[in-house]
């Protein structure tokens, strides 16, 4: 992690962040022994008969690091961007020590493309094996309450979609660092936007793949038709031409839920919903649309880098 085998810049990019670099490595160790040692603790749960899972002490505390860390995860693109952007790339432009590289035979491109490399490089495999780490703990605690597999959170962390964001977090730090060139500044407006296209493409993330539905009878629920395992996403009556009715539509007038006005032709529920096989393909989209968006921000970052003079 020091660089030892690097050279050039990029020996240099490592040796001057060595020390948060090693820092990775140290908290996906740290990581994987609390997870392990935690279900190692909750695994006495299984022994414990019906309902011992709740009550055993190894099992709660498990949920409650699961869950923090599922918070947590969320937040490392943005730290990741913020690095990048702060003291990788605005710092040196901000101090001017980034022209003492270029009297070294480095041409401005090459200065930055160490940075991203070395960035880029720790990001993917720190943010995978964390991602890993998590999976082992979220194992034990999958399909529970807040651990179901598209909660906002476990979605993120189980899958390669974070260590896309990560990859978006770099190239956004290098461009904004270029140019902002102010430290501080630079750190902040990264962190937004790194989180504020999470937040965009989170929010249109179960529009990418369209919804199943299955309807049931007036007298059914619309569970029976989905799979407990399923995402619900709307449910509702439906009409003997398709037309869809709030769930509340019937109940409103008669006061009753298996009974309907004959006006409103009312001949059952439906519920749209994504199965467990929508995680992957989604994760994968997903992944695709930031690592092109990630793209177009190295792009700028090579073009400007490769305008600036010393």
């Amino acid at each position: 992690m020091s660089g030892l085998t690097l050279k050039g810049p990029y020996w240099v990019a490592a040796r001057q962040h060595r020390r948060a670099l090693w820092a990775v490595p140290a908290v996906v160790a740290a990581g994987l022994v609390a997870v392990v040692a935690l279900r190692i603790w909750a695994g006495a749960a299984d022994t414990g008969g019906a309902g011992a899972a709740w009550t055993n002490d190894g099992h709660l505390l498990l949920r409650i690091c699961m869950e923090q860390a599922g918070r947590g995860l969320l937040f490392l693109p943005l730290l990741v961007g913020a690095f990048v952007a702060g003291p990788m790339t605005a710092r040196e432009l901000e101090s001017g020590t980034w022209r003492l590289a270029l009297t070294q035979s480095t041409t401005p491109k090459a200065w930055l493309g160490s940075k991203v490399l070395v960035a880029a490089t720790v990001s993917l495999l720190g943010s995978a094996a964390l991602v890993a780490v998590y999976r082992i703990g979220w194992a034990r605690v999958s399909g529970t309450y807040r651990f179901h597999w598209a909660d906002h959170g476990t979605y993120e962390a189980t899958g390669p979609v974070l260590v896309a964001y990560c990859l978006l977090g770099v190239a956004l730090g290098v461009l904004v660092g270029q140019l902002v060139r102010r430290t501080l500044a630079a750190m902040a407006l990264t962190g937004m936007l790194t989180g504020l296209v999470m937040l965009v493409l989170g929010a249109l993330r179960w529009s990418i793949l369209p919804v199943e539905t299955g309807t049931v009878p007036l007298s059914g629920h619309a569970s029976q038709v989905m799979p407990s395992s399923a995402l619900i996403m709307d449910t509702g009556l439906v009409t003997s031409i398709g037309e869809r009715l709030p769930d509340y539509a019937c109940f409103e007038r008669t006061q009753n839920r298996v009974i309907c006005p004959p006006d409103l032709d009312v001949i059952g529920r439906y519920a749209d919903f994504h199965p467990v096989s929508h995680y992957w393909p989604t994760q994968l989209i997903e992944s695709s649309l930031v690592l092109a968006l990630a793209g177009v921000a190295l792009f700028a970052a090579l073009r400007l880098v490769g305008a600036r003079r010393a």
